[in-house]
């Protein structure tokens, strides 16, 4: 039974672990607002969680005899079934104060107990076999690949074709098996062990030796190596996946090929067939990695995503493989896996600290991945010191990672040089630069690879709004057409999404213009390095900026009565889903007045936001039609191809004027599902980018 029982156990543990975090962090997205800032904290919480399981199993392990460790982690078990089924009080949408503090509180009260038991399974139920049924190691790549299976299940298999509230009541019947299974794998290692354990002199249980193999004590050099190349793989893994989702392929979900590829390392590595550490691995990994750093800069390079995204895939791979080959080469005896588990946890756990929240605090830029590339360089160096030629190879490695190091020293100087501001914090890591010769030199904000808007340098043509907002954009048709059926009364602008205020150059004296904006230093900069803002409120007219998540300030406010409405939030690297569901445009149809006019801007290279956008339009019956601007002849100078939604929300606002005679309608395949908070799938909707893009 203990052959079968453990490796279920550890096998439905881990595709759990990954299928959790998903399905929690869905639920609340809505409620916090900023997918970016909502994801981040939930990673957090997560990576976190599995550090404390870690460290739990390893000191139950350590101090606690056989039937102690059943006791304890059986009555855990128990009491986490009173967290079922994992869904979200409504009552923390309400809440006050910090959203991180609200975020992490949430996630303690609805999974934290189960998703620390989850945690602890792979080294506890490791140490449980490794009683009886000798080394555990190959389990640790059958957890991997659980957790493989549930990262892939969730998009594909789940997302799709269930709600948020159905996928977390499946997932707590799972759980619930979980209990049962680790539950009789508890009770049968108490079969493995007559006596309470005994202890070793550095305290740790018995376990079995393998035949001639006695279970040396760890040597800190040892400890501190498993720490750096975990911590050195997981920043690969964060720092690679920021780029290619900022710069390469900006697709929803693109994270997940990069996580799929750093827990293939793991299977590779720890399955044991095949030995992968070494030179064989380090050939390959280290001109990959110089390959990547010389790259990153080479913009056409990196915008041809079919030539640069296989680049950088493999790339991570290798590097990955030689971090986690390097670990599993240098693993313990049985008898210590907790405490390797453990190191490994804490190394993954930094990395993630590392790339998620130190980078942007310390980094004024896109600066971690050639860094940590030369990082992996020189910890390979230091991990083959005692090899079989120590000199000739520490020479060469040497050579490589000095190599890499000046190789990412002029990466960097050449991301900073011509650039006027580098400027990163928590949401974004955001690029203005002047480019262009005379009357067409302007200036332009980018995030990663994205232009978020530019303006003319030239004061005689600084108001004239350019890029995606131009008089043939479809914002501004909309724009135009209101003011003419305003007869004179100056309009009432809303905006979501700020960039750098180029939609002020369509307000006129007396009239109102309000942007909703989520990340202060987007308002700095459009304030510090462009005009729009000060030139439209020198020209009398009110300028005013709301700053939080637009859907939850828009909730909470009186009706602005906007003329205009719109909603840019769809042509960066990200898709905020809260911001295009059912409830969504509940919300600004509340904002807008009676005869006003709501507009998305759904220009974007990978995903195809007109048929969700039109199921939606349908839903409210409202009447939308597409502004499709190629912006391709002299009279475009200066702007971008664009494409804008109009719902207007009275019918007859067709009828008067020609705008409708640039409009084209809007298709929705049969069969297009309305999304919703509960319900949407963005993997439907990614779409290879067109040649014209």
């Amino acid at each position: 039974m203990r052959a079968i029982v453990y490796p279920a156990t550890i096998f439905l543990s881990a595709l759990l672990l990954f299928l959790v975090q998903p399905i929690i962090a869905k639920q609340i997205l809505p409620w916090f607002g900023g997918s970016a800032s909502v994801w981040t904290t939930c990673l957090f919480f997560f990576q976190l969680l599995l550090l404390v399981g870690y460290a739990y199993a390893h000191a139950l392990t350590r101090w606690a005899s056989p039937r102690r460790q059943v006791d304890i982690h059986g009555a855990l078990l128990f009491v986490s079934l009173v967290s079922l089924p994992v869904i979200a009080s409504v009552a923390w949408r309400e809440g006050e104060g910090e959203p991180v503090v609200r975020i992490l509180a949430l996630l303690g009260s609805v999974v934290g107990l189960p998703y620390f038991l989850l945690a602890t399974t792979g080294p506890l139920v490791q140490a449980w076999y490794a009683r009886s049924m000798g080394s555990p190691y190959r389990l640790f790549a059958l957890s991997n690949a659980a957790s493989l299976l549930g990262l892939l299940a969730y998009p594909f298999l789940l997302e799709p074709y269930l709600t948020t509230a159905v996928q977390a009541w499946l997932w707590s019947v799972g759980y619930g098996l979980f209990v049962v299974l680790c539950g009789v794998a508890a009770w049968a290692s108490l079969g493995t062990v007559a006596a309470p354990a005994a202890a070793t002199t550095d305290g740790d249980p018995l376990i079995p030796e393998d035949a001639g193999s006695p279970a040396a004590p760890v040597t800190a050099a040892a400890t501190i190596s498993w720490i750096v190349l975990a911590a050195l793989g997981s920043l690969a893994l964060v720092s690679v996946t920021a780029f290619i989702s900022q710069n390469v392929a900006a697709i929803p979900l693109i994270w997940i090929v990069p996580l799929t590829i750093y827990l293939i390392t793991f299977i590779i590595a720890f399955e044991g067939r095949i030995p992968v550490h070494g030179w064989p691995v380090a050939v390959p990994a280290l001109i990959l990695a110089g390959a990547m750093i010389v790259a990153r800069q080479q913009e056409d390079f990196v915008s041809n995503f079919p030539l640069s995204l296989p680049l950088f895939l493999a790339g991570l791979f290798f590097v990955c493989l030689l971090c986690h080959g390097e670990l599993a080469a240098s693993k313990p005896h049985p008898r210590r896996l907790t405490y390797f588990y453990l190191m490994v946890s804490l190394g993954g756990a930094l990395g993630s600290l590392g790339g998620s929240v130190l980078a942007p605090a310390l980094l004024n830029g896109d600066f971690e991945m050639p860094l940590i590339l030369t990082a992996i360089g020189f910890a390979f160096a230091w991990q083959i010191r005692r090899g079989p030629e120590p000199v000739i190879s520490v020479v060469i490695a040497l050579v490589a990672a000095t190599a890499m190091l000046g190789m990412s020293a002029k990466s960097i100087y050449d991301q900073v040089k011509g650039t006027r501001l580098l400027a990163r914090n928590f949401y974004a890591s955001l690029r203005v630069m002047d480019t262009g010769e005379q009357s067409l030199r302007r200036r332009q904000l980018e995030h990663g690879g994205i232009e978020h808007g530019a303006q003319f340098l030239d004061p005689t043509r600084r108001a004239t709004p350019i890029t995606y907002y131009g008089p043939r954009s479809g914002i501004g048709l909309a724009i135009a057409h209101q003011r003419e059926l305003a007869a004179g009364r100056p309009l009432s602008i809303g905006v979501v999404g700020l960039g750098t205020g180029t939609i002020a150059a369509w307000g006129e004296p007396g009239g109102k213009v309000k942007f909703y904006e989520i990340n202060p230093r987007v308002l700095a900069i459009a304030n510090s390095e462009f005009f729009f803002l000060a030139d439209a409120a020198a020209g009398k007219i009110e300028v005013t900026t709301a700053m939080g998540d637009a859907r939850l300030v828009m909730e909470r406010e009186p009706s602005q009565r906007f003329d205009v409405l719109a909603i840019d939030a769809f042509s960066g690297d990200a898709i905020p889903m809260h911001l295009l569901t059912r409830e969504a445009i509940a919300i600004y149809r509340k904002h807008v007045a009676e005869n006003g006019v709501l507009v998305i801007h759904i220009s974007n290279k990978f995903v195809e936001l007109g048929p969700p956008v039109g199921a939606l339009a349908r839903d409210a019956k409202l009447d939308a039609r597409l502004v499709d601007h190629d912006a391709d002849d002299a009279e475009d100078e200066a702007q971008n191809a664009s494409s804008w939604v109009i719902l207007p929300l009275d019918a007859t606002w067709w009828e008067s004027g020609s705008v409708a005679e640039k409009t084209k309608p809007l298709t929705v395949p049969d069969g297009q599902p309305v999304w919703t908070d509960d319900f949407n799938n963005l993997v439907a909707a990614v779409r290879l980018p067109r040649k014209d893009d």
